[in-house]
């Protein structure tokens, strides 16, 4: 980030507490001249979302050059700004815990995780601790200099598998550019219901549900999204697949399974239930506790060097061990 002589850091997270009414001085970066006002701090402040931004501006919590001011308000370069930011869970979920992480893979610029079910990526609603970012920000603190702990894609909380993080601005910045050419390689394996017996492509925009805002659904004012599936597995009332992502919007491998009537075993949002199969292989399936669906393989050109990496996971032990009960099932029912 070009920054002018006037440019005050952003303050460590870790200086700031809820007993403290502490003010965040800045000044505009001449660079950012014709950006919003909420777009430039968004930028300069890359520990809050830039929602938790807008709405200190409209409650008055950011002072511009003295005055109040808008969220849609431009900025030239060398504005004066205070920040006052309320110290709520969410200001205050930044914070390095010691939690555990599986590393497949680590050097100056990446870190490779095997990411487990149940964990959640990003603080949010709910689960503003415990997460992969606090635990990143423990195992390695200079993530606190970088965007988001370094974070540039992200799993369902109980979505297992494969994730990379950037350790460093400039690497966050190429691999961003990597997922939005659809360069980056991310398979899945998803247990689905039903039998599938070919391989296919859903092909179908993924937007916010128009009435339950908390789900995603097929829309045409979705953004374009694109799943490659291929059969591995066919086994009594259910199929193994390989979703291969061509690009990464929230919820996308569940919605799209859901839209060509194949859902997750096991998904609470977007599933279903069982059927042509034995009350056996229902109870097997229902009695999963979450989406059947792990990162399996990602590849990506390393930012730094630009060699071509390639890494793969095993099944962690819930959906192998279903998949060795059904596979048993499927046999004697054969």
């Amino acid at each position: 980030m070009k920054q002018n002589d006037n440019y005050n850091a952003k303050p460590s997270l870790s200086t700031l507490n809820e007993t403290d009414e502490a003010i965040i001085n800045l000044v505009i970066p001449t660079d950012y001249a014709g950006l919003r006002l909420d777009q430039a701090l968004a930028k300069l402040l890359p520990h809050w979302s830039r929602n938790r931004i807008q709405s200190w501006i409209s409650k008055k919590r950011i002072i511009l050059d003295g005055n109040t001011c808008s969220t849609k308000q431009k900025v030239w370069g060398n504005e004066q700004i205070q920040v006052s930011p309320n110290f709520d869970s969410a200001a205050n979920s930044y914070t390095a815990e010691a939690i555990t992480l599986d590393i497949i893979f680590e050097d100056n610029a990446l870190i490779v995780i095997n990411k487990p079910a149940g964990m959640v990526v990003h603080p949010g609603s709910g689960n503003w601790h415990g997460t992969l970012l606090n635990a990143l920000l423990h195992h390695a603190p200079q993530l606190e200099n970088v965007p988001r702990a370094g974070i540039v894609h992200r799993l369902d909380k109980n979505t297992s598998g494969l994730l990379v993080v950037a350790k460093t601005i400039e690497a966050q910045t190429q691999l961003v550019r990597q997922l939005q050419q659809r360069t980056v390689k991310r398979d899945y394996l998803a247990l689905v219901l039903g039998e599938i017996t070919q391989n296919g492509t859903v092909d179908a925009p993924v937007g916010r549900h128009p009435v339950h805002r908390t789900k995603m659904a097929i829309t045409t004012s979705g953004k374009t999204a694109r799943t490659h599936y291929k059969m591995l597995e066919s086994l009594t009332g259910c199929s193994l697949l390989q979703c291969s992502l061509e690009t990464g919007r929230t919820h996308q491998i569940r919605v799209h399974m859901h839209a060509i009537h194949h859902p997750l075993v096991g998904d609470p949002v977007y599933g279903g239930k069982p059927r042509k199969t034995t009350p056996e292989t229902v109870h097997l399936l229902m009695e999963f506790p979450r989406q059947a669906l792990h990162a399996w393989q990602l590849g990506l050109v390393h930012p730094e060097n630009g060699q071509t990496m390639h890494w793969h996971t095993e099944l962690p032990d819930d959906l192998a061990h279903l998949l060795q009960l059904l596979r048993e099932h499927s046999q004697t029912n054969s």
